[in-house]
């Protein structure tokens, strides 16, 4: 095991991979826990996470205690945690206002070397990107810990703090390997969720076949007959793609793709087949903000979206036959163990000023327009859907949604 999980860390082969499906094909060790031990678990679950429980078959409450809850811990509750790579969606969503139910994550990387100013992931993400250490290893443990706890299948995201394709993809390859496992483990999963910016890297890597085979669960699959019918379908590619002009894309996602190489992989992916969803996220305010003639230039800024920007993004997701836009207004996210860049310290006098009389609400390490504000962002994009037939769905619904 050891020679072969060497072998995985050089550049990704694109051949079939006899060393992948050894791995995938680790022994499977009875369930970790119990009976006994897994209703112990059940009593201990802390309250936020205890409606995923609530009203499932025994049998599936046992399993989902036996994956996710520490076993070992001490304390008087527990909340779903996962050392490994495949972990609980969101470790610190409160179920009751955000019930994203069974599902799982897969951060292939660690840090992204996009570098976008707003990036959400900023707050708890390192700056520079690199690899997961014994990632195929562990990788392999988890999926067989799914078959020894008779996991019920459920969507499984990559990567929700760092692009799946990003460069480092092409030297590493470990989201391919991913995905490989998920293929060996089809029936383990409903939905498979990329998100990325560099939809043209996953037609060069040769992963849009391998979606392709992703999004034909087999006939023996337990929720077959839910996908049977295409109208949802088992595979989606969401590409985020916030600005239409250059100008601003060089200013706030410095690091990432071209607007015209997005479109341009977003067409590729069309081509292949690959179900898309286009996400127009975050949102921006647009000048003249309040009652003032400012725009964005007072304060040394590129405007990020204008009007029709917007519209020529909901006209391209249309091209493209994208399912459904996603959006969400921007937050100034504080990073982790840095300060605010320059470009954000700006962007947060711009959003004092939007807010105006009212301040900004900082939570979850990051401060946000006053409801009211919020809406007034995004309520244009949503009056151009509606004039295109394109429809919209924000970031929460679009989650939940995903079966």
């Amino acid at each position: 095991m050891s020679a072969d999980h060497q072998g995985l860390q050089s550049a990704p082969d694109h051949t079939p991979r006899r060393r992948g499906e050894l791995l995938f094909e680790r022994p499977v060790e009875p369930c970790p826990a119990g009976p006994e031990q897994a209703a112990e678990l059940i009593g201990r679950i802390d309250d936020r996470f205890r409606p995923v429980w609530l009203g499932k078959p025994a049998a599936y409450q046992r399993a989902l205690a036996a994956y996710f809850l520490p076993r070992r811990s001490k304390k008087a509750t527990s909340c779903p945690t996962r050392p490994r790579l495949l972990k609980w969606y969101c470790p610190f969503a409160d179920q009751h206002f955000f019930p994203s139910g069974h599902r799982y994550c897969i951060n292939v990387y660690t840090g992204c070397a996009h570098g976008c100013q707003y990036c959400y992931a900023a707050a708890y993400e390192p700056a520079s990107p690199s690899t997961k250490k014994d990632f195929a290893k562990m990788l392999a443990k988890d999926l067989a810990d799914l078959e020894a706890c008779d996991m019920p299948p459920a969507p499984v995201h990559l990567s929700n703090s760092t692009d799946p394709f990003q460069p480092l993809e092409s030297q590493a390859g470990h989201t391919r390997e991913a995905l490989l496992g998920i293929q060996a483990h089809r029936h383990r999963f409903t939905s498979v969720v990329i998100l990325t910016k560099d939809p043209g890297r996953i037609v060069d890597s040769g992963c849009a076949d391998l979606l392709s085979q992703l999004g034909r669960l087999p006939p023996n699959h337990p929720r077959q007959a839910e996908f049977a019918g295409g109208d949802r379908p088992a595979v989606l590619v969401e590409v985020s793609l916030t600005f239409w002009r250059e100008e601003a894309r060089r200013r706030y996602d410095p690091q990432a793709p071209s607007v015209n190489e997005r479109r341009e992989g977003l067409v590729r992916l069309r081509e292949a087949g690959v179900p898309l969803v286009l996400r127009i996220d975050p949102l921006f305010p647009r000048a003249p903000f309040g009652h003032s003639s400012d725009g964005y230039e007072s304060y040394g800024l590129t405007a990020p979206q204008t009007i029709g920007d917007l519209e020529q993004l909901v006209l391209l997701a249309r091209e493209i036959g994208a399912r459904h836009i996603v959006y969400s207004p921007a937050k100034i996210v504080q990073p982790r163990c840095r300060p605010l860049s320059a470009v954000m310290q700006a962007m947060r006098t711009v959003y004092q000023r939007v807010a105006a009389p009212e301040r900004l609400m900082f939570r979850g390490g990051s401060w946000r327009l006053p409801p009211d504000a919020q809406e007034a962002v995004c309520s244009p994009l949503l009056d151009i859907c509606r004039r295109h037939g394109v429809r919209a769905k924000c970031c929460r619904q679009s989650l939940v949604e995903t079966p």
